[in-house]
């Protein structure tokens, strides 16, 4: 038996077969085919503060253990390698959208940040690291008068 998702936008446009688009739409958004098209990585956020800059990740369902960071020549990697444990009671599967992958995310760090104090912390699902910049790449702020 086949689902055919129906959407509600295509029925209002003027096609010659009705029913058509909605066939086409749910085989290629099946999960079938979007799960091997999307990437695995994290998403990220990056902000900076006068102090900092300051790096997220989302990457829930992971331990602290499963991320390595790397600092080389000014690149920060950040590398998750998780294997799935071995289970003594194989379940067969009708679908299975858990996901034991690994995946590397780079990061170039500008020449301001102080590389030698970088520090990260795991909780909640995301991955803060706090990269902070060198004393004289700090912002200086200061009222202006004007004459």
């Amino acid at each position: 038996m086949t689902l055919v998702k129906l959407n509600a936008e295509n029925k209002k446009k003027n096609v010659l077969i009705p029913g058509f688009n909605d066939v086409f739409d749910s085989i290629i958004n099946d999960t079938f085919f979007s799960d091997r098209l999307l990437t695995r990585v994290p998403a990220a956020n990056i902000s900076e503060s006068p102090d900092h800059f300051h790096l997220e990740l989302a990457a829930p369902g992971l331990n602290k253990e499963d991320f390595k960071l790397n600092l080389e020549r000014n690149v920060l990697s950040v590398t998750v390698e998780k294997q799935p444990k071995d289970q003594q009671n194989q379940k067969h599967f009708t679908k299975r959208e858990y996901s034991y992958t690994s995946f590397v995310r780079s990061f170039s760090l500008p020449e301001s940040a102080d590389e030698n104090n970088i520090q990260a912390k795991y909780a909640a699902g995301i991955l803060t690291i706090e990269i902070p910049k060198k004393e004289e790449a700090k912002t200086i702020s200061r009222q202006i008068e004007i004459q």
